[in-house]
């Protein structure tokens, strides 16, 4: 077992999870509420029961999965399921899932009756080294991401390797990409460890040490005023891209599969506009392109994604913001660019991946 020291809270590393029903007893809670989705429900949820067999006394809420259900409708449901349960103050959510759990779990408790204690149990490869550390809580406005949320810190959270047995190959892949965008970011050997990486198979020490990177930037700047911003690298294009497709394909692009292409794009923008350097440049977009499906984009949408990228929160003053590498394993932030080098970007990729 492994504890990162976070914002004030621990993450565990604990496949059995003894540390969690330890928690559970030590703390005076009036009550636990337990958040899961339809799959969780099914595939995850008696893990926990198993792995908690003390713990009797809870209640279960229960959400349609998928990003395009992390929106205000289905928070005041959640909203209402809690009032309907009496929850109050002392009550806990445990939220147990992927990230649209966790985002949206985080956001309900943290602004019911003005905050609620809340814990995580990511389910997911992406939730687990993602949105597992740095208390983010958010749900998306129409087609843009969390961009309605707070900064509120779980009172811990707890990572079993077990729960990724539950996961098909491509939401491996999908978080996957984190992983990756980690490791580009701020640690080249971990960059390299990801192309011997054999999916989906993968190497349990690489999700703690991709926490541990996501964590040593976030305990440098918890709000996201400055370094913090690296963590962006790959979201600008890729949160656009994923928000055009959850509302326009038949099936949708995962969260990883969009960051992807956004990597391969700002990769590429990194080239031009930040020095990178262009063997590197090719060393990302040859592996990236390796692992993920082709997504050609239509021109026509160009300007619809443009359109969402300037409804990023990352923006400043109308200039759209990007993180860019200046090698791999060293990362800007605060970096803008017009939007002919983003159309450029765009054009660069469906080159590529031809």
């Amino acid at each position: 077992m492994k504890k990162i020291n976070s914002l004030g809270y621990e993450v565990v590393f604990d496949n059995e999870l003894d540390e969690l029903q330890s928690f559970l007893i030590d703390h005076d809670y009036s009550q636990l509420l337990i958040l899961v989705d339809r799959n969780t429900n099914d595939h995850c949820l008696p893990q926990l029961q198993a792995f908690i067999p003390d713990i009797v006394d809870y209640d279960i809420i229960e959400v349609d999965p998928g990003e395009e259900n992390k929106n205000i409708d289905f928070c005041i449901g959640v909203w209402k399921t809690m009032l309907d349960f009496g929850a109050d103050r002392k009550s806990l959510m445990l939220n147990l899932g992927g990230g649209v759990v966790t985002d949206m779990g985080g956001f309900a408790a943290s602004t019911y009756k003005r905050g609620i204690d809340f814990i995580h149990v990511p389910t997911t490869l992406l939730s687990q080294v993602d949105a597992s550390v740095g208390g983010k809580t958010g749900i998306d406005l129409d087609n843009i991401k969390n961009i309605i949320g707070t900064f509120t810190q779980p009172k811990a959270v707890f990572i079993s390797n077990k729960f990724l047995e539950t996961l098909d190959d491509r939401q491996i892949r999908s978080g996957f990409a984190e992983v990756i965008k980690h490791g580009l970011i701020k640690d080249k050997q971990l960059f390299e460890r990801c192309m011997n990486v054999k999916l989906p198979v993968l190497p349990e020490e690489m999700v703690y040490d991709s926490v541990m990177i996501k964590n040593e930037v976030v305990l440098e700047d918890p709000t996201e005023k400055g370094l913090r911003k690296i963590l962006n690298f790959g979201h600008t294009i890729g949160h656009a891209i994923e928000g055009y497709s959850l509302y326009h394909d038949q099936e949708p692009l995962l969260h990883g599969e969009a960051i992807a292409i956004g990597m391969i794009c700002e990769a590429f923008i990194s080239y031009r506009e930040n020095n990178l350097p262009e063997s590197e440049l090719e060393t990302i977009v040859n592996y990236i392109k390796g692992i993920y499906p082709a997504y050609p984009i239509d021109q026509a949408i160009y300007p619809t994604l443009i359109e969402l990228m300037r409804n990023d929160k990352k923006n400043e003053s109308n200039q759209l913001g990007f993180a860019l590498l200046r090698s791999i394993g060293d990362c800007d932030f605060n970096k803008y660019a017009e939007e002919d080098m983003i159309v450029e970007s765009l054009d660069y990729y469906n080159q590529v991946i031809k």
